[in-house]
């Protein structure tokens, strides 16, 4: 009796909603309208001069906005489909956002169906909502939307004058045609765009090098107004939560600067660099006979068919796949409804079990490259499971002290072995050793520590890169070339969250290192080889 009363009131609830989505709220004077301010605000308190008729743009500014619609959104959604249900909506629509720069449409987006909630779709009429929030970088999806915008035109069209600004909102659904419905809400913005400071490059110093262990300041000349200029667009936010650059040239320290509270000393989260290190420790396990080659398979470690899905292709998945991120495991980071999304990994208690209970798809993976998070992490817990005293102790005594490294932190996973899914911390200057190695094919201090037919072998085009013509992937290294004065400079890089990176230049006897904060921003990776392309690489050259 108590289940059926329950399941009553969630009816009456649900229909309640529904007729409540539908009416129309009484337009006022603000309905259609968007607000513009450069804090958050309380939606109904907000005046009508706080509306901005003109800003100034900087990489600084922040920008918010606040929405007042004549109804709620999916009151708009039932006028395009008004047989569906309110779940129904929900999930099919959502607001279209609509990106124009003087009157010309430069981006348009429809939202993903689920944010805003769906609560919020049937009951709200007024919302406030950042487009910029530099403290709260990538909390809402609205600051998703002003970043694709900016990804995709936006940051060609606000160059540095005045601009109209205008955002238009409409509503949309899938079913399975797209529909989009009238204007909501809209609203314009006069912009002066000042991004790009002016740069005096005789008031700028360049930080002076001193010696670290193995590793001296180079002798070698470069242009130092280039970089000068770069570390004022540093400060300046054009390049945004960077904390380090750091190039070595033929071994020696180059270059050597830190931003946003960071120094030599700092612990740098890298995030996927560290998948790199997977690679390097494979090699070093072959070596010493841990494991045989790079063709060994799941089976030959694991008793797959303890694990649920199971199938002889799961047994006969090889180390290699994993390391190429080439498995046919139903996993791919870039796909958030992929079972074997890294996201849905980390919540569990045991990452192991959850790989080895993924399906295989044979029809969607044909061997072609995946990002594929969780693989690394395997290959990391099988190391980890044939090295006498476990991956860290041998990272630290066969990796870590020959470079003199003693300062890092590995992140580990919920069975105690190092994570090698990513985050390693060390400062800029040992990762830049870490890449050196490679540029010196596996010497330090004349000695050989990793061979250099593994180098080889893992800095080349093992695999093409989906969707990425002209970029290939190495031994869980990327690869691609890099153009500067009508030159192409071919570097193998590690890559993480943020803008991470270690480059390998391949004909330069040159390591360059960034590491930045700017986690699940579009532009973090962007704007790293943009430093590479247009002040690195010329000032070098």
């Amino acid at each position: 009796m108590h289940s059926i009363l329950k399941n009553l009131l969630i009816l009456l609830f649900t229909v309640i909603a529904f007729e409540n989505s539908k009416a129309q709220t009484i337009p006022s004077t603000r309905s259609g309208k968007i607000f513009f301010t450069n804090s958050a605000v309380t939606v109904n308190k907000i005046a009508t001069e706080d509306n901005l008729q003109k800003t100034i743009l900087t990489n600084k500014t922040n920008l918010f906005i606040s929405v007042f619609l004549a109804k709620t959104l999916s009151s708009s959604l039932h006028d395009l489909a008004p047989a569906l249900s309110l779940d129904s909506l929900s999930k099919i629509g959502n607001y279209q956002f609509s990106f124009l720069v003087d009157d010309h449409l430069i981006y348009q987006t429809n939202l993903i169906p689920g944010a805003p909630r769906a609560l919020q779709q049937q009951t709200e009429t007024e919302w406030n909502k950042p487009l910029i929030d530099n403290q709260n970088e990538g909390a809402w999806w609205s600051q998703s939307a002003w970043n694709r915008f900016m990804f995709n035109g936006g940051d060609q069209a606000l160059t540095e004058g005045t601009h109209i600004f205008k955002l238009l909102i409409r509503p949309y659904i899938k079913v399975p045609d797209l529909k989009i419905g009238n204007i909501i809400a809209q609203g314009q913005l006069e912009l002066l765009v000042k991004r790009k400071p002016d740069v005096n490059v005789s008031d700028i110093k360049l930080s002076e090098i001193k010696s670290y262990p193995d590793l001296t300041p180079s002798e070698d000349s470069f242009d130092h107004n280039s970089i000068k200029k770069l570390k004022a667009y540093i400060d300046a936010d054009v390049f945004r939560h960077v904390t380090s650059v750091v190039a070595l040239k033929k071994g020696k320290i180059l270059l050597e600067e830190y931003f946003n509270g960071s120094s030599r000393d700092s612990l740098h989260d890298v995030r996927s660099v560290g998948k790199s290190f997977a690679s390097t420790l494979t090699g070093m396990a072959i070596r010493d006979g841990y494991i045989k080659s790079v063709e060994q398979t799941l089976g030959d470690f694991y008793q797959v068919k303890d694990f649920q899905q199971y199938s002889g292709a799961k047994q006969r998945v090889k180390l290699k796949e994993l390391m190429t991120m080439s498995s046919r495991f139903d996993g791919d980071d870039d796909d958030p409804n992929s079972p074997g999304n890294e996201e849905n990994m980390y919540p569990t208690d045991n990452w192991v079990k959850f790989a080895l209970d993924l399906p295989l798809d044979t029809v969607k993976y044909d061997h072609q490259w995946h990002y594929f998070t969780t693989g690394v992490m395997l290959l990391g817990s099988t190391l980890d499971q044939v090295i006498p005293g476990g991956l860290d102790k041998y990272a630290d005594n066969k990796l870590f002290k020959p470079l003199n490294i003693t300062n890092y932190k590995w992140q580990y996973m919920p069975q105690k072995a190092p994570s090698t899914a990513g985050g390693i911390r060390m400062n800029a200057l040992d990762f830049a050793k870490y890449g050196q190695l490679y540029a010196n094919k596996g010497r330090w201090k004349g000695k050989q520590i990793l061979p250099e037919a593994w180098v080889n072998e893992s800095l080349s085009h093992q695999i093409p890169i989906t969707e990425k013509p002209g970029e290939y992937y190495g031994y869980l290294f990327w690869n691609k070339i890099y153009r500067s004065g009508g030159k192409i400079q071919e570097a193998y890089y590690c890559s993480g969250n943020g803008g991470n990176k270690i480059y390998i230049f391949k004909d330069l006897d040159l390591v360059v290192v960034i590491t930045a904060t700017a986690y699940g921003n579009g532009y973090a990776h962007r704007q790293a080889d943009q430093i590479i392309e247009e002040y690195i690489l010329p000032a070098i050259l």
